[in-house]
C-alpha cells in the first residue's frame, strides 16, 4: 500500500487548530474521498478537506460530499481552518 499523499499545508493548518485546543485526527490515509481531517472542539465535530491555494476537488471527493449527511468543509489555510472551527 502506498502512503497517502498530504497536502503540503496540511501540517501548517493541523499545528495551527491543535494550538486553539482543537484535537484533529489526519485521515487522509482512508481515501474514497473522505476528507483529509476530523477536528472536534466540546461537543462540535467537523470534517474538513485541505487544498491548496488552487487545489480542487477530486471526482472521488465531490461524490463524498454529495452522499454525506452533514457538512465537508475546505480549508486551504491556517486561518480558513480555524474560522471553521469558530476560534478565529
Amino acid at each position: 500500500m502506498k502512503a497517502a499523499r498530504i497536502d503540503a499545508n496540511q501540517p501548517e493548518i493541523v499545528a495551527a487548530l491543535r494550538k486553539a485546543g482543537v484535537s484533529v485526527q489526519s485521515t487522509a490515509s482512508m481515501g474514497k474521498g473522505f476528507p483529509d481531517l476530523v477536528a472536534a472542539l466540546g461537543e462540535r465535530t467537523w470534517l474538513i478537506e485541505v487544498k491548496g491555494p488552487k487545489g480542487k476537488l477530486t471526482d472521488d471527493q465531490v461524490a463524498f460530499i454529495g452522499k454525506w449527511a452533514g457538512v465537508v468543509h475546505i480549508a486551504r489555510s491556517p486561518e480558513d481552518a480555524l474560522q471553521i472551527v469558530g476560534v478565529l
